[in-house]
């Protein structure tokens, strides 16, 4: 299904779905971040893409497994708390972000599922917001398979066109969305479809970094496992994990027990985001560490990214959004990192 919207219908259509949990880009003092959306009238969707990805709406920041509660006899009792299946909306996912999701399904489906995550994930409906400019100058998705026009992961993808959006609907969720307002949306004409064309192509053409021969790089990765190159590329590391924090396909965990209470023993089961480039994060019981120094958390990183996710799933676990190059503190680029072992 293909339509067009205009651009001061948006809000009427937001409106008419106020029974869903409604989740927008929001500018938030110096930048864009993504919000539960009180006033749906004020939706706005004219935003570079936003520095925290909408991945925390389905796999969040922290969640309780369960509680507990245990006396001084053998008397327990565990309580699991899975979330609630609370239907939303993510408007405005760039298709680096939709693609990611994809890529997290990979993680927490398989032969066992995590309840947690999909729970979330299945009554979330993704509409995207095509690139018809590059969100961020260190973009680099068309290397990693990807296109600003993707519509990997999406239900909907909306396509900026002066006054108006493209709608194109991928999924039933999609269809039914449109449906529910179908009075605001009319059919493209074949000039509104060419237009689209166009956009995507320039839009293509105007991603300035780009990784050649990407295909390469994998091999050239496990060639390079114990060489010194990841000595002098982590040198400047400081360690504050920011590129993982904000990586929309980063899904490391940790698992701990936070007590309330002593007598009786009360508290909770708690899973925390965690960051491979802690120093602590690989730390065994024993105090010994298989990866102690930021040259061994910099190549795990690269290697996960861009050969072992290869490997298990046929595919890269980056999507080229460019969040890790643009906010490190320090200036360490991905980018650059692997067309160095591409040259190499």
């Amino acid at each position: 299904m293909e339509k067009i919207l205009q651009k001061k219908a948006l809000p009427d259509w937001v409106i008419k779905l106020k029974n869903y949990k409604i989740i927008t880009p929001v500018k938030n003092e110096n930048h864009w971040d993504y919000r539960v959306l009180r006033n749906l009238s004020r939706i706005n969707l004219d935003y570079p893409n936003a520095v925290i990805s909408p991945k925390k709406y389905i796999f969040p920041q922290r969640e309780i497994y369960f509680r507990f509660r245990a006396g001084e006899s053998e008397d327990y009792e565990i309580l699991e708390n899975l979330p609630e299946e609370t239907p939303a909306i993510i408007f405005g996912v760039r298709p680096c972000d939709g693609k990611a999701i994809t890529l997290m399904d990979k993680v927490f489906g398989g032969d066992i599922k995590d309840p947690y995550y999909w729970k979330r994930r299945n009554s979330t409906i993704l509409v995207g917001l095509s690139c018809i400019h590059p969100p961020s100058e260190n973009c680099f998705c068309t290397s990693v398979d990807g296109s600003p026009f993707s519509r990997d992961g999406m239900d909907i993808l909306l396509t900026e066109m002066g006054d108006s959006y493209y709608v194109e609907s991928i999924t039933k969720k999609g269809e039914d969305l449109i449906r529910q307002a179908s009075a605001l949306f009319k059919d493209p004409g074949e000039t509104k479809k060419s237009q689209k064309k166009q956009l995507k192509s320039r839009s293509e053409k105007g991603i300035n970094r780009k990784i050649p021969e990407i295909k390469n790089i994998p091999g050239k990765l496990e060639a390079l496992f114990d060489s010194d190159f990841w000595n002098s590329e982590s040198l400047s590391c400081i360690r504050c994990g920011i590129c993982t924090y904000l990586c929309p396909t980063c899904h490391c965990f940790d698992i701990n027990d936070e007590i309330k209470s002593n007598s009786p023993l009360k508290g909770e089961r708690i899973r925390t985001w965690d960051n491979c480039q802690f120093p602590d994060f690989t730390m065994h019981s024993s105090g010994h560490n298989p990866r102690p120094d930021r040259a061994a958390r910099l190549r795990q990183r690269t290697l996960h990214k861009f050969l072992y996710f290869m490997k298990l799933h046929q595919t890269y676990q980056c999507t080229g959004c460019g969040r890790c190059v643009s906010q490190c503190p320090v200036g360490i680029d991905i980018i650059e990192i692997l067309n160095k072992v591409n040259a190499r």
